[in-house]
């Protein structure tokens, strides 16, 4: 895309962020029912996911999960400009969170320890980063994808900045400065359920299916004696806004053996999956890296 039609598109969000929510949910909502069908290669990844996850469901079942799982996608996506654009008050009257939102500054306070927020991949994503900067005093810390383009890169990087006092790094660079800010008392926003190939990871069962999984949060938990919090990104119907949903830090976690703490953490994800099926991002390829002599199930 080229920077004249990145910063059209970036216009185009800064547009819908004036928008009430409930019409930016049902644009995305109509939007979502056509992009299934124009988004061949993704609707057939989800389809597929879907299929090695779900393999008891019908298949007319699964087709459901995988139509809806498009609305909610394409609402994530318009109301995003909400995120990046809209006034903090106007954010949190729209978050509507749940739980121990206090626990990662009480922690620090009374054991000098950091928390370790865990956000699996549903579509609201975002809103739990938003969430953690607007309603809780942490400040915080992550990691983040580098994008291609520019233009979209400092955007998004805005974006995801501007509510507090929060820091990102790309996932390329050394982890030197996240294990600095995670000592001086920062909280990390970790995302631990993408494929990124064979480093650094292990063949965790993921829905019955061997999934290469990050080994990173148990080792990270571990090393900087890390409590761990799953924080759960809820998309709300007809533009109510979102639920952001602070779970009790996770118990006996993590032990000296990061292969079977990744496991406990996939069935957990998979629990809150079964809860909120079609929130889950089903597009991604999760299952794209194969243990060797496996055929490809993409």
């Amino acid at each position: 895309m080229s920077s004249l039609a990145t910063r059209l598109a970036l216009g185009l969000l800064w547009l819908l962020s004036h928008l009430p929510l409930r019409v930016l949910a049902a644009l995305g909502w109509h939007l979502g029912g056509l992009l299934y069908w124009l988004a061949g290669s993704r609707r057939r990844i989800a389809l597929r996911n879907l299929e090695l996850c779900f393999p008891d469901k019908p298949q007319a079942e699964r087709e459901a999960i995988a139509r809806e799982h498009f609305r909610w996608l394409t609402r994530s996506l318009l109301e995003r400009s909400v995120l990046w654009y809209a006034s903090p008050e106007r954010i949190r009257k729209l978050i509507h969170v749940e739980g121990d939102i206090d626990l990662a500054e009480r922690v620090f306070q009374t054991e000098g320890r950091s928390t370790m927020w865990l956000c699996p991949h549903f579509v609201g994503l975002d809103v739990a980063g938003a969430a953690i900067l607007l309603c809780q005093p942490r400040p915080g810390a992550s990691i983040y994808q580098r994008q291609s383009n520019p233009v979209i890169d400092a955007a998004m990087k805005h974006g995801r900045l501007r509510f507090g006092d929060a820091e990102i790094f790309p996932r390329s660079d050394s982890v030197k400065p996240l294990f600095r800010a995670v000592k001086a008392g920062r909280g990390f926003f970790n995302l631990p359920d993408m494929d990124f190939g064979r480093k650094d990871a292990a063949f965790v069962p993921f829905f019955g299916v061997p999934a290469a999984t990050l080994l990173a949060p148990s080792r990270l938990a571990h090393m900087l004696n890390m409590v761990v919090q799953p924080v759960i990104a809820e998309t709300l119907p007809g533009g109510q806004g979102w639920r952001v949903h602070f779970r009790p830090a996770l118990t006996g976690f993590p032990t000296d053996n990061a292969e079977a703490d990744t496991a406990v953490l996939n069935r957990y994800i998979e629990s809150e999956i079964i809860r909120l099926t079609p929130q889950y991002l089903w597009v991604h390829k999760r299952f794209k890296t194969r243990p060797r002599g496996e055929p490809r199930m993409y």
